[in-house]
């Protein structure tokens, strides 16, 4: 392999590094809310943000397209106001593996809030603890299995995403072309060597991934 034909691991990588802390940061807060407070059209949003996990990622490319394009008003808002061009960019893909990784974060962190003790959040309440603090001093502390479980699957998923990435980000040989676009770019070529070398990177990460996360769950790690 050719320099160049490593360029799409590092882009994944820096793909998937930066929608995972986006993921994070966004995904926390939404994964207490749904599991600790109760309000009208709880379903209906816990429904929505699953939404990727079940909808051709086709679909989801298109939502993104439509919604961050330049004929979007979000989008024109974005690159007019702040400078920020998202579509056929890296931050494309950021913004795909973003959207296709929030939803494996979100459901085992939430379930592992769901099962910290209430009485032991209600504790700190009476000794004055505010809501966050609560969620930084029992909340997190307890359900941090379930947070880093949520951490790896939503890594894992954005260093695979293929069909979403394609719709938002394009195939841009050394700009947005990560691995998965760049295996069925060398198949397409009929260059065996080079995919079946990616294919072999990636299915060992896949693999090593989905062991930790077993290990942290089974309270092993």
């Amino acid at each position: 392999m050719s320099i160049s034909d490593w360029f799409p691991i590092y882009l994944t990588l820096k793909v998937s590094l930066t929608a995972t802390s986006l993921t994070v940061v966004i995904g926390l807060g939404i994964a207490w809310v749904l599991a600790k407070k109760r309000f009208w059209g709880k379903n209906l949003l816990d429904a929505l943000l699953m939404q990727p996990l079940v909808i051709p990622p086709t679909v989801l490319g298109y939502y993104l397209l439509v919604t961050f394009g330049r004929g979007a008003w979000l989008g024109r808002f974005l690159e007019e106001n702040l400078g920020l061009t998202l579509i056929f960019t890296w931050r494309g893909a950021v913004l795909a593996a973003l959207a296709t990784s929030l939803p494996l974060f979100i459901k085992p962190a939430r379930a592992a809030m769901e099962g910290v003790d209430p009485h032991l959040e209600n504790a700190a309440r009476l000794l004055g603890r505010s809501e966050l603090g609560v969620f930084r001093a029992i909340t997190l502390p307890l359900a941090w299995r379930g947070v880093l479980a949520g951490v790896m699957m939503a890594f894992a998923r954005s260093m695979g995403d293929f069909g979403a990435t394609l719709m938002v980000a394009g195939n841009i040989p050394g700009r947005t072309q990560t691995v998965s676009i760049a295996i069925y770019d060398a198949m397409q070529a009929g260059d065996v060597g080079v995919a079946n070398t990616l294919v072999v990177i990636m299915t060992v990460f896949s693999i090593s991934v989905l062991l930790l996360v077993g290990w942290i769950t089974a309270g092993r790690y």
